[in-house]
């Protein structure tokens, strides 16, 4: 007779045999060689619910028995992890399959489980045994032996259902005494009666309580009345007994609180309430009721009134104490406000001191220069004066070229300062650093003296810059002057071009990101200390003897280049050197090479009947432009103030030129401006400037309009009125 494996006549037998014999590696753990091919026959065999659970993965071999219990998991859990079979539920099988694996041995009772047949899911309660599977000493799967107990817990339950029907019906529909002692622990209940009038003698029953208050000391079942009114305090307890006799005679109900007679000094309270049942004739015959722990509702109560008469008192007294905190409110408030204008008389005290020592600081720098400029001036123009009245002509010159010299320094100052303000209108145009470099070479050369080495560094891919080119000469002489007094005994004087571009994200002070153009000046000289350093852009600041600087240079420079919308870089070390860097702007478009500008001839240059108009309210310059023009063959018309000139502008005398003040009193120059272009549209206008913070400004002039600074040379004039013309 020919074996066959797995051996049985069921039908999980043939299903697992054929699968075998199709397919023998389909399913890794179908083999009959070892103990579990021995363990697949004899659980096929069992009449019992057998499942072995094999591997990590508990890959699912059963009976016929079991594949009846799991239902419509049958047939795909063949073979397949136990996990996806038995879906969530297996979360609480898997405790107990992890201890088999681990060795031991477990028992499951009453699982709960929702198992589908025919496609719906039934309640389920299983006792499920788990046992480790040995293979050559270790555990290598686990046996599941599922018994279904459903049916006995459906009989338990009705029998506890019938069994808790007749209990009620048995005892006159008690509480379980089990039930009712947990709900007396469980909360703030002391006990409950139940009383049976009936009896002639009903005050001395033993049964007024049928379970003993849990909290009422030496209180022992089978309390009696007597007993029962010996716990309540002997304040409340004729009140008590008063209440329970009007109940059973009278009102048939009880609802009264009352304290406790306690062991210790608390006081603690009870509320008893029951209810009387009376027979057809109105004879009491049970009085049950229930007692409870009030303590706490009475003490949270009490803190309520307490709270209530906290409240009363203090809607009492709120507008008066509104009041007083008001009052106190005001006073701080008061007392805020005085301080407030102290501190601010203080603060605008020490402002007003800062002004005056700044002020003083800046009088004193600009009188000690121009006393000095005023004396050339005032004491050339005497000796002149003195030599014309002599008869000395020829000798005057001197004194007319050291006065000149002397006012042109002071104007020159004068540019400065408004420089170093950023109030000076500037001439921006392009500048090639590197050919303004070469071109001052000879005068550093002169400057600096034969001890004093000059080292140029010039980048000659450098950008050209925007950038006023006079007043550039002007800071790069006035840095060489500086680098030469600081090298006393000779040194390295390094002029240095390169170009820059800043980065977003970079910082270079408050410039904005973009491309920049540096031209550094570099010395190897005394070098500067940090206190020095710290002070050296403040203006008349110097550490040169008096009389030999101004301390006006570096604070100069640091405006100019400023207003050309640059920033200045200064860096120095005591004994090493001193390096100052000018960062200017780049200018986008072409070099070009500048013609020479011709100095205008002082000769009539006025065609035939051109006539200017000159605004001015000071009569010096007013006099002195009206003379040049009337002299270079100009018909002149003049005005001291706008309404004049207006009423000038509105006649039909020919103007080809308006000459004007910026600074006038009424109506300024832009202004006359504005209304002269409503009534002649074409007229071309030349604006005159000492100080004139809007002419710095963009926008200021229009097309058909120039100006020009004061002090003016009178060949600048004649230059911007030829310009103005059209010549």
């Amino acid at each position: 007779m020919t074996y066959q494996w797995p051996s049985g006549n069921g039908a999980m037998a043939e299903r697992i045999r054929q699968l075998y014999q199709a397919s023998p590696g389909s399913v890794p753990l179908l083999t009959k060689s070892g103990g579990l091919g021995h363990l697949l026959d004899t659980a096929l065999e069992s009449p019992l619910p057998m499942c072995i659970l094999w591997g990590d993965d508990a890959l699912q071999l059963y009976n016929d028995a079991h594949a009846d219990l799991v239902g419509d998991q049958h047939p795909n859990a063949l073979g397949a992890p136990a996990a996806r079979s038995w879906g969530q539920d297996w979360a609480l099988l898997t405790e107990a399959w992890q201890a088999a694996l681990r060795g031991e041995s477990s028992l499951l009772r009453r699982c709960s489980l929702r198992i589908r047949r025919r496609g719906k899911g039934i309640a389920t309660w299983l006792d499920m045994a788990f046992s480790p599977i040995r293979q050559d000493g270790v555990v290598a799967g686990v046996l599941l032996c599922p018994v279904d107990v459903t049916e006995q817990m459906q009989n338990e339950a009705r029998l506890s259902e019938a069994a808790f029907h007749y209990k009620l019906s048995a005892h006159n529909h008690r509480l379980s005494e089990q039930r009712l002692q947990l709900a007396l622990e469980a909360s703030d209940l002391l006990g409950i009666w139940d009383w049976d009038l009936r009896e002639s003698d009903y005050r001395q029953q033993p049964d007024f309580f049928s379970l003993v208050p849990m909290n009422m000391p030496g209180a022992t079942p089978g309390l009696s009345l007597k007993s029962f009114t010996d716990h309540i305090h002997p304040s409340d307890r004729e009140r008590m007994l008063a209440a329970i006799d009007h109940c059973i005679h009278h009102s048939g109900s009880l609802a009264e609180r009352y304290r406790l007679n306690g062991i210790d000094e608390e006081v603690r309270w009870a509320f008893a309430r029951g209810r009387c049942h009376y027979d057809d004739q109105g004879t009491p015959l049970r009085f049950p009721g229930a007692i409870m722990d009030i303590t706490r509702q009475q003490a949270s109560e009490e803190a309520l009134r307490q709270s209530e008469a906290e409240l009363r008192e203090l809607n009492e007294t709120l507008e008066s104490r509104i009041q007083e905190r008001t009052s106190a409110l005001a006073e701080v408030y008061e007392r805020l406000l005085a301080e407030m204008a102290k501190r601010e008389q203080a603060q605008e005290a020490l402002r007003q001191a800062q002004k005056m020592e700044a002020v003083g600081q800046l009088t004193g720098g600009i009188a000690h220069d121009f006393n000095n400029m005023l004396t050339g001036i005032i004491g050339g123009l005497d000796l002149i004066q003195h030599y014309i009245k002599s008869g000395r002509h020829s000798e005057t010159q001197r004194f007319i070229e050291a006065a000149t010299t002397s006012a042109n320094r002071a104007a020159a100052l004068t540019h400065r300062l408004l420089a170093f303000s950023r109030r000076q209108p500037l001439d921006l145009k392009r500048v090639d650093l590197n050919a303004l470099i070469e071109s001052m070479r000879e005068l550093f050369i002169r400057t600096l003296g034969p001890h004093i080495l000059i080292q140029p560094d010039l980048d000659h891919s450098a950008w050209a810059a925007i950038s006023d080119e006079n007043q550039l000469e002007s800071a790069l002489l006035n840095l060489v002057i500086n680098a030469r007094d600081a090298m006393p005994d000779g040194g390295t004087l390094r002029i240095a071009t390169r170009n820059l571009k800043l980065e977003p994200g970079t910082r270079l002070g408050d410039l904005p990101p973009g491309q920049y153009v540096v031209l550094s000046v570099s010395d190897s000289g005394c070098g500067m200390s940090p206190k020095v350093l710290a002070s050296a852009f403040e203006p008349f600041f110097t550490t040169k003897p008096i009389g030999q600087g101004t301390g006006l240079g570096l604070s100069m420079i640091y405006g100019f280049v400023r207003q050309s919308g640059g920033h200045v870089q200064l860096t120095s070390e005591s004994d090493v050197g001193t390096e100052v860097s000018l960062y200017l702007p780049v200018h986008e478009g072409e070099l070009h090479t500048e013609e020479a500008q011709v100095q205008p001839a002082r000769s009539a240059l006025a065609r035939q009947g051109e006539a200017v108009l000159v605004l001015e309210d000071d009569a010096a310059v007013r006099l002195l432009v009206v003379e040049l023009l009337a002299e270079l063959g100009y018909e002149v018309l003049e005005a001291a103030e706008g309404a004049a000139a207006l009423a000038l502008l509105e006649s039909p005398a020919r103007i080809d030129l308006l000459v004007s003040d910026v600074g006038l009193p009424g109506m300024n120059g832009r202004q006359v401006a504005d209304l002269a272009r409503e009534r002649r549209p074409d007229l071309r206008i030349l604006f005159m400037t000492g100080y004139a913070a809007q002419a710095a400004s963009s926008g200021f002039l229009e097309p058909g309009m120039d100006l020009i600074s004061k002090p003016f040379t009178v060949d600048t004039l004649i230059r911007h009125v030829q310009d103005a013309l059209g010549r």
